[in-house]
């Protein structure tokens, strides 16, 4: 890759040079040697990630979370926040990033672009010491802007909060899709459906002329989980809602043999009714106890925020996946021939402290399903309305219950009972 020591950004000033016999024709291209070149390594890549780094006159710094960029044409069009990766990954990319920034004098905001390898490397790409666009989403989704601590930066203030206080947030740029007033009425139909979007913020930059690939604004969508914000985005550009073999699970459920399968499939019914999407596997704790160990020490990084685990018997599972994670685990105690399930009720709740598994009743595995729908609901506000509704709906149906048998008393009632 040949590049532009200057003037170069959205893919201007870049040209690639496959083989050595191209050099010269890319070179010139460009404007020749005396423009100012210089070469980069070609390098595959499976993601672009990008960290804003923070550094102030003091030299302290503090660091963004990691998020991914998606290009079209070479111009950036979406940014995910925080992005898919696992916590190594994340780690990794903020250390590389504040290192770039430690190299480098002034205060103000970086934005430090990375590339993510198959093998797991994270790779400087390019810094742009300023604002940026895979920044723009911090405006609405943290805690202070990277506007807002630039300018604490270069005045030498307090650097800012730069955690997220959304769980999620996608920035979209608007980007021209034709050129002058027929570019301008299709930004002004997106802008417009935009606005019918809950969580979306619009900004416009009133450039005067529109072209096509030109940045004329970008619109923010912050949400209770990757899923409900890629969902709006889906519904801001007129498409289909992702597959949903391909919406990453947010509840993990798993048992120790098929026999538990009858008792554990009214978790996963519930979380369907409340549009919670699952996984459900089995996972034995004392017949495959390698699996067992990778699946509860990965499930965070594959994205999931709850684990329940129904087991019967000695139950080893919930106590043992609960010690691997730091994910609530919901225990589910499956009814036994020998003891009833008390035998499973007692290894599941007794665990040792430190290690704490919430137990619901024996067999009742749709309570672990309600209870995990309350723990998501307590950064969802949509869920958490699903789950009032829930509730409201089963004391109107005590209440009408009870109205019945008022009106009919107990014989009639009973009767209608048969």
């Amino acid at each position: 890759m040949v590049k532009s020591k200057r003037l170069a950004y959205d893919g201007r000033g870049n040209a690639v040079a496959k083989n050595k016999e191209e050099l010269p024709s890319v070179v010139a291209s460009l404007g020749g040697f005396e423009r100012g070149l210089y070469v980069e390594r070609w390098t595959p890549f499976v993601k672009e990630l990008s960290v804003i780094v923070a550094r102030s006159r003091d030299n302290s710094t503090v660091c963004y979370p990691v998020v991914e960029t998606v290009h079209k044409e070479n111009i950036c069009h979406v940014v995910e926040a925080p992005a898919d990766v696992s916590n190594k990954i994340k780690k990794l990319a903020t250390s590389v990033a504040e290192k770039a920034i430690k190299s480098l004098e002034g205060a103000g905001v970086f934005a430090v672009e990375l590339f993510l390898t198959e093998d797991d490397q994270v790779l400087l790409n390019e810094v742009a010491p300023r604002p940026h666009n895979s920044g723009h989403h911090t405006i609405e989704s943290c805690y202070t802007s990277q506007y807002e601590q630039h300018i604490r930066a270069i005045l030498g203030l307090p650097l800012g909060d730069p955690s997220m206080k959304a769980p999620a947030a996608i920035m979209y740029n608007i980007l021209g899709e034709d050129e002058g007033e027929a570019g301008f009425f299709l930004a002004h139909q997106l802008i417009s459906r935009a606005l019918t979007i809950p969580g979306t913020s619009v900004h416009w930059y009133a450039k005067p002329e529109m072209r096509k690939q030109r940045k004329m604004g970008h619109i923010t969508i912050v949400g209770p989980s990757k899923i409900s914000v890629k969902s709006r985005l889906d519904n801001l550009l007129q498409r289909n809602s992702s597959d949903p073999k391909e919406v990453s699970p947010r509840v993990a459920i798993i048992m120790g043999s098929q026999s538990d399968l009858p008792v554990m499939k009214d978790a996963e019914r519930v979380l369907k009714e409340f549009d919670i999407p699952c996984e459900l596997t089995i996972v034995s704790a004392h017949r495959t106890p390698e699996r067992m160990y990778d699946y509860a020490k990965s499930a965070k990084d594959r994205g999931f925020e709850v684990i329940i685990a129904g087991a019967g018997g000695a139950a080893h599972l919930p106590g043992m996946v609960a010690s691997l994670t730091p994910l609530p685990v919901i225990g589910v105690p499956i009814k036994t021939s020998t003891l009833s399930g008390f035998d499973s009720l007692l290894s599941i709740v007794q665990m040792p402290k430190g290690i704490p598994v919430a137990t619901v009743a024996i067999g009742i595995a749709e309570n672990a399903g309600l209870l995990a729908a309350r723990i998501l609901a307590a950064r969802d506000p949509e869920l958490q309305d699903r789950v009032t509704k829930y509730q409201d709906d089963l004391r109107d149906m005590v209440l009408e219950t009870a109205e019945r048998l008022e009106d009919q008393g107990p014989e009639e009632f009973l009767k209608g009972m048969d």
